[in-house]
């Protein structure tokens, strides 16, 4: 996370998760972390993530009792909705970088993922 104060790393894990649930969870973990409402350059590698902020599915999925469009719940609606308080707090721009093809912060999330895979076993 990167602002005019400076950078901060913020890394962790679950125990038996997925990767979506773990890309969800660092775009909220940073987003809560500011404690004004800020613009917001989100980079991201994780299409699912990217995809329904652009995309804005949250407005089809609140307007359908958080069912997707085959009527099943959707997944990680925990954290969908802490997103949603997020992205109406803040100012988000969100871009999508390709994973594992040499883009700096993108490779430096990767390997801090992968650092916090051991403490959780």
């Amino acid at each position: 996370m990167r602002c005019a104060e400076g950078e901060r790393e913020l890394s962790g894990g679950e125990p038996r998760t997925t990767n979506q649930r773990m890309e969800l969870t660092a775009a909220v973990v940073a987003m809560e972390q500011l404690k004004e409402p800020a613009r917001v350059h989100l980079v991201s590698d994780s299409a699912y993530l990217v995809n329904a902020i652009a995309q804005n599915w949250f407005a089809r999925w609140e307007k359908n009792g958080w069912k997707t469009a085959k009527r099943t719940p959707v997944e990680n609606r925990d954290l969908w909705e802490r997103l949603l308080t997020q992205l109406r707090r803040h100012t988000v721009l969100v871009e999508k970088v390709v994973g594992h093809a040499g883009h700096p912060e993108n490779e430096r999330c990767d390997r801090l993922a992968r650092q916090a895979i051991p403490q959780l076993r």
